[in-house]
């Protein structure tokens, strides 16, 4: 898992103290983790969106771009063609080869 520093405002600062001292939260980690679910469930299109910009950056193959973006790899094929990215074919490394068939073996 990686570690990310974010600066919040005293008054959210508080609520999310106030919520895991409630026991609402397992800890400010779990809370945060919480809100950025909820977030991207709510919000469909956002996560298609910064699926798409990950994709582009190259930093995530086309396999984890459409686990990322909640869709199979066809429908994240003609997102990403849709939104005019030029479309990565086949793996660029065994890191990315193990990730295509990692992705592939949880297709349902």
């Amino acid at each position: 898992m990686s570690r990310t520093t974010a600066t919040i405002p005293d008054d959210l600062t508080d609520l999310m103290e106030g919520a895991v001292d409630a026991g609402v939260f397992e800890n400010k980690s779990d809370a945060i983790r919480h809100v950025l679910r909820e977030y991207f469930e709510e919000h469909p299109n956002e996560r298609v969106a910064a699926a798409i910009a990950l994709y582009e950056r190259g930093d995530v193959t086309l396999g984890t771009a459409a686990r990322l973006a909640d869709c199979n790899r066809f429908e994240m094929r003609d997102r990403l063609r849709e939104e005019g990215v030029e479309l990565r074919l086949g793996p660029e490394d065994m890191a990315d080869a193990r990730d295509e068939i990692e992705t592939a073996r949880n297709l349902e």
